[in-house]
Parts: structure tokens; sequence; C-alpha cells
């Protein structure tokens, strides 16, 4: 088991931007972005799905099937992406996996193909990947557990495993997943017409 890969699912995000939407509730297809990402996830393979919550867990708990995920509650989610990071890699680090593939609830447009394809890019607890868009890195990121510690020391604010990665770009493989997957986000009303993207 220690060589498995876990899904790590950042999906804390308040949307304020969004006016207070809940991020991980937005739908697609009459269902909670969070059950279709944690579903992509076990589908690319990965064996357990760690899921980060914050802004509304309990009503997330109650409108998502996050049946078989382990659900991580984030009280500090206000301060950023960084603390629902360490949140996420102390669970899957207690778990004893080999690596996290960690994927964002509002980037619908990112599915198993793309989560598959830099999940193949694992090789030892020492590997860094992430998905490359027309050669620029983007997401789903895979940090072998050999990171996990300085990974969660580097995450601060919205910047997540940003800038640990650029210190390490020469040792991450980038898996260009340009034609199977869109990495926009949901930030903004004007983003929300991309959720009826098929």
């Amino acid at each position: 088991m220690s060589e498995s890969v876990a899904g790590l699912l950042l999906a804390a995000g308040g949307g304020t931007r969004l006016g207070g939407a809940v991020k991980a509730l937005l739908e697609r297809g009459g269902r909670p972005l969070v059950e279709l990402a944690a579903e992509a996830l076990r589908g690319a393979g990965c064996p357990a799905v760690h899921v980060v919550l914050g802004a509304g867990a309990g009503e997330v708990r109650a409108r998502a099937e996050l049946a078989g995920c382990v659900v991580v509650e984030n009280p500090g989610w206000p301060s950023g992406m960084g603390s629902s990071l360490r949140a996420g890699l102390a669970s899957v680090a207690a778990a004893g996996a080999g690596g996290a593939l960690v994927a964002l609830v509002d980037q619908p447009g990112v599915g198993a193909a793309a989560m598959a394809r830099v999940l193949a890019a694992y090789r030892s607890p020492g590997t860094l990947a992430a998905a490359a868009y027309a050669g620029r890195r983007g997401h789903p990121v895979l940090l072998g557990a050999a990171h996990f510690a300085a990974v969660a020391r580097a995450a601060d604010g919205d910047r997540g495993a940003r800038d640990y990665l650029r210190e390490h770009e020469s040792h991450t493989t980038l898996v260009e997943c340009g034609d199977v997957a869109a990495p926009y986000d949901i930030d903004t009303p004007g983003d929300l017409p991309l959720l009826r993207r098929s």
C-alpha cells in the first residue's frame, strides 16, 4: 500500500468572487463538482481519495455523494488553498500513501483522462509531475511522499505547491494534457457558463 498514490481533492473554497457560492456544490450536469472530481480521481486509478472541505462543509457532506472518500475538514480554509493542501497532505501521509495526485474542485474541465496520464508518471516517492497545457504547468499535480513535508512548509496563502514546483522545475516531469482536458477555473459569475460545457 505504501507505493499507492492517493487522490487529493482540494474542495474547501468559499467562492468569494462568486458571491459566496460554495464551489464544491456548484453543479455540472445536475451533480456537484466535488462529487464529479472525486469520481474522476477514482476513475483515474487512485485507490483512495481524500477530499478537503471547508466552506459549507456540513452542507457538502449532506448533499454530495462522497462514500468511500476520506473527508478532511479544514477550519483554516479562509486563509487560502495552502492550508487545505497542508491538511490534505497530512491525511494522505497518515494513510501511508506513496504519493498524492492533487486536483482542484473548480476545474471541471480536467477529468479522469488527464488525471490518469499524470498518475502514470509516478515512479517512486521522489516523483514530482504535473499536467501541462501547451507546455504550461497546471493541474493535476503529482507529489511523491518524499516531498510532502517540504511542500507543506512552502504552502502559504493561495499559493499551494506552486513555489515548490518552481524551485524544483528541473526535477518535475511535465505531462501534456491539452488534448484531453481544459484547465479553466470557475472563479467568477462570468465563468459559470463553462459549467454547461460537455
